[in-house]
């Protein structure tokens, strides 16, 4: 692998092009948190901090164009990032690599919305549904990625739709969360 190169003025103009970029510079076989790292500090200094990417995206980015992926070190990466980003509960662990811990990882947001709401903490609450919303556009990119094996895009687009009710009305999510998994659809998709 060769040396960081932060310093090097990127030539790619999109976000999705310096990841590739910067991917073939690093001249690796395979990647994994150190690769997502780099590419990460790359996209912030091109594009500044808005421009954030969660590795699980970066990682889906890359595989689409042939990349080896790492997969367990991808997941503890973008987990780690995840609570990073929600920092007023970063002890916590949230995955949603399938549908049960997706399940477990529901009911925790919504006892920190409640814990935030009742103590009238809108930015932490912003986090949340920033953290949500970006969750959910990651799994998005796995439900329609034709590299995922099909039962794991099944459950991501799933997941998608639990996460989609809890931003419209997280009051509701859990009640609408029982009657869904008892759903006939439902049992047919995940006996």
């Amino acid at each position: 692998m060769k040396p960081n190169k932060l310093s090097v003025k990127w030539k790619s103009g999109t976000r999705q092009d310096l990841i590739i970029e910067v991917w073939e510079d690093l001249d690796c076989e395979s990647v994994g948190a150190h690769e997502l790292g780099q590419i990460q500090e790359a996209l912030r200094e091109k594009f500044g901090e808005g421009a954030q990417e969660s590795p699980a995206s970066i990682a889906r980015t890359l595989a689409d164009e042939g990349a080896v992926l790492r997969h367990p070190e991808v997941f503890d990466y973008d987990t780690q990032w995840r609570e990073r980003l929600i920092s007023g509960v970063s002890t916590e662990s949230l995955s949603f690599s399938n549908l049960s811990e997706a399940s477990e990882a529901m009911k925790k947001l919504e006892s920190w919305r409640r814990e935030f709401a009742d103590a009238g903490n809108q930015r932490e609450l912003r986090k949340l549904q920033e953290f949500a919303l970006k969750t959910k556009q990651d799994l998005q990119l796995i439900a329609r990625s034709r590299v995922v094996d099909p039962n794991r895009r099944l459950e991501a687009g799933e997941i998608v739709q639990w996460l989609t009710i809890w931003m419209l009305d997280p009051v509701i999510f859990e009640d609408w969360l029982s009657l869904r998994k008892l759903s006939a659809e439902f049992v047919e998709k995940f006996p």
